[in-house]
């Protein structure tokens, strides 16, 4: 496991890369940063398991539980997490076929850190991630890996 990290913010106030995570399954490109959040930020939504055992690693860093997958819940990239100051904050997510749904952040997916038993043994996350539970894709009419959505704070 080898991390090298740089600066992460481009002089117009962009996100860059910040390092490098080589893995065993091979080079992960790390961010401490996200895009700049708005109104409508554009972000992939991706599937996470928040049980016990489930590929979202350890309990949630917000309140240290786990969760149903029958639970709106989520987790953001490191940027948008900002050092935990949306936990337990609701975010509305809008899909391309119109559909939003309210749910409420409990984790960070780590943009970082990552291929370690703390993080289910995956990769560290892109950082334009919002990691949602099963319910958030079925609120939201969805059931395909990753979807192009855009989240605003509800």
């Amino acid at each position: 496991l080898k991390i090298a990290l740089c600066n992460t913010l481009n002089d117009d106030g962009s996100c860059q890369k910040s390092g490098t995570l080589t893995c065993a399954t091979g080079e992960y490109d790390q961010y401490q940063c996200s895009p700049p959040v708005s109104s409508s930020t554009d972000a992939i939504l991706t599937r996470n398991d928040f049980t016990e055992g489930g590929d979202g690693g350890d309990r949630s860093q917000c309140d240290e539980q786990f969760h149903d997958n029958s639970e709106l819940v989520v987790a953001l990239s490191t940027g948008w997490f900002d050092n935990g100051s949306r936990c337990l904050k609701l975010i509305t997510i809008t899909a391309g076929n119109g559909r939003s749904v309210t749910a409420k952040v409990v984790d960070q997916c780590d943009s970082v850190h990552g291929c370690d038993k703390e993080h289910a043994d995956q990769p560290p996350c892109r950082n334009n991630i919002v990691d949602g539970s099963q319910a958030v894709w079925d609120a939201l009419g969805l059931d395909s890996g990753e979807e192009r959505v855009t989240w605003s704070m509800a």
